[in-house]
């Protein structure tokens, strides 16, 4: 089984694609000689995203540890809220389905009253006898 490292680095301070510039050929050089088999870069309008393949767990927790790794995820722009690192495919992966949108909240949007029709009932009076023969 095949086993990815993903690290998705957001734009901060800097644009994260000036980081994969500085940064890049560092990763995918400690990438290759630590045993990784393929590794693809995603750029977005937020930010860029490094999955790496591994055919190993430990090789690919190793090259998470190494000082070059550590050293390059230290620089990235945003170190407080800018740096994801997991196991498995992340940020270019994509999902199979499309999201429907939800329906927006419209303001005043409850139901309508209905206007409530009286109803009169009552008894009908009595009608005189008729007389029915006629002389």
């Amino acid at each position: 089984m095949d086993h990815w490292l993903t690290i998705e680095v957001f734009d901060g301070e800097h644009s994260a694609s000036l980081w994969r510039l500085a940064q890049g050929d560092a990763l995918t050089e400690a990438a290759l000689t630590n045993g990784a088999e393929q590794w693809v870069w995603h750029e977005h309008r937020w930010g860029v995203v490094l999955e790496i393949e591994f055919l190993t767990e430990e090789r690919r927790d190793a090259f998470r540890q190494l000082p070059a790794v550590t050293a390059a995820l230290d620089a990235v722009p945003d170190p407080a809220r800018g740096l994801l690192v997991y196991p498995g495919r992340g940020g270019g992966s994509g999902s199979r389905m499309p999201r429907r949108p939800r329906p927006l909240p419209m303001a005043g949007a409850g139901a309508v009253p209905v206007p409530v029709e009286s109803v009169r009932m009552g008894l009908a009076e009595a009608l005189p006898p008729m007389f029915s023969e006629v002389c």
